[in-house]
């Protein structure tokens, strides 16, 4: 096997033989094998678009990241070149270049988690050369060189890096007002000391005039003096009036921003008063009003609450007496009654005792027969001899009650049988 390369591919030779013939030619030594092969691996530079979608950065926030790289495969290194063969012969230049697609692919996934999105929106250059380092140490044993990558695009979906975005905006904003501030405050002290020095020249140049003129004046002559005595009172006067000019203007300055400053005061408390009137009208005798009412309410209330509570008192006291009243009358008739019965009693003695018996014969009658009446259902069970049917329900009914004057004698002592017989005693 030899290699042949050219500018954009290189042509691999391979082939088999027991006793291969041996061909020399301008100093070059061919092996011509007796079955050989052709095959062609290239060698142009491959431009490959790196995407990684939605890949989380080492704080959790999912971004996509674009970069281009240029990639190739190294004719000029034997090493990489056989290392290339063995990889890729066969492969077309459309698998090649996936291949190296998706290594890169997976080593900027890899890079990308481990920084933060500021570390790679901020800087994209340490972003760039670390995808580059790794990607080339892996892609070289592929026989693949990485002539370059760079870093295209970074977007997401959550508008983080439109929020840094803003972030650095405003600083830069903030930055910039604060560097035009300090320029006119540089500038204001630069053109104020201009001024100072400007006024101090001329205040120096006005001395020295000064001076000029003293010395021409003392030589002038002695009598002089009174003209400058003179002179110099009237300009202090001058200077005074001035001073007091500027005192006066003062003083009227001050005293307008005094005034001012009271009429303001009045407008306020003249507003303050105009609200608490306001709310007078709206809000407090709304509410007097409103409660005056609602206590007159709970006074009738209340008043008619206590008329009906006497009135029920009234009533139940009424009640009470009438039922007393009745009670007692028919207690006192109950009492009467008893008087009466008692009387009767000691009158016919034996003769009361059994008409009371009498009268409540038939109720002993009821209370023996009751529970026949209020059977639904009767079973008789015969011997074979006597009365069947209702028959025999009824005269077990009048035997009981033949032997009722008996149980009446044993219970009271009473002869029902032997009182018939004998005369009324009276008291």
């Amino acid at each position: 096997m030899f290699f042949t390369c050219g500018p954009n591919e290189a042509m691999v030779v391979s082939g088999f033989c027991r006793s291969p013939p041996v061909m020399v030619a301008g100093g070059r030594v061919f092996v011509l094998p007796c079955i050989q092969q052709i095959q062609r691996i290239s060698l142009n530079t491959l431009t490959l678009n790196v995407k990684s979608e939605k890949v989380y950065t080492r704080h959790g926030v999912p971004i996509s990241v674009t970069g281009i790289a240029q990639v190739k495969i190294q004719g000029q290194n034997k090493e990489m070149l056989a290392a290339a063969c063995q990889m890729f012969l066969g492969k077309t230049e459309a698998e090649i270049a996936q291949i190296a697609l998706e290594t890169l692919e997976g080593h900027q996934r890899a890079i990308m988690a481990h920084m933060t999105v500021e570390e790679i929106y901020k800087d994209r250059q340490k972003f760039s050369e670390q995808v580059f380092k790794v990607a080339s140490s892996d892609l070289v044993n592929m026989g693949i060189s990485v002539v370059s990558y760079t870093l295209k695009d970074i977007h997401d979906d959550q508008d983080y890096l439109h929020s840094l975005g803003k972030a650095r905006t405003a600083q830069v904003q903030k930055d910039a007002r604060i560097g035009e501030a300090e320029a006119k405050r540089d500038a204001g002290i630069r053109e104020a000391k201009a001024k100072q020095e400007k006024v101090s020249a001329q205040y120096l140049s006005e001395i020295e005039m000064a001076k000029a003129q003293r010395d021409y004046e003392l030589k002038k002559a002695a009598y002089d003096i009174e003209v400058n005595t003179r002179r110099a009172q009237a300009d202090l006067a001058y200077q005074l009036q001035v001073a007091k000019t500027k005192q006066q203007i003062e003083e009227q300055r001050v005293q307008v921003q005094v005034v001012e400053r009271s009429q303001q005061v009045a407008v306020q408390e003249q507003e303050i008063a105009r609200r608490e009137k306001e709310l007078e009208a709206r809000v407090r005798k709304p509410a007097e009003a409103e409660r005056y009412k609602l206590e007159r309410l709970a006074e009738a209330e209340k008043s008619q609450l206590i008329m009906q509570a006497e009135a029920e008192a009234e009533s139940v006291r009424m009640r009470g007496e009438a039922e007393a009243f009745a009670i007692g009358a028919r207690a006192r008739a109950e009492a009467e009654q008893m008087a009466k019965k008692a009387e009767a009693f000691q009158l016919y003695q034996e003769a009361a005792q059994l008409d009371m018996l009498l009268e409540k014969l038939p109720q002993v009658a009821e209370e023996i027969s009751g529970p026949l009446t209020s059977a639904k259902k009767i079973t008789l069970v015969s011997s074979g001899s006597g009365a069947m049917g209702a028959a025999k329900v009824t005269g077990e009914v009048l035997d009981i009650l033949s032997h009722l004057p008996e149980t009446v004698e044993r219970l009271t002592g009473v002869s029902i049988s032997q009182v018939n017989h004998k005369p009324l005693r009276t008291a």
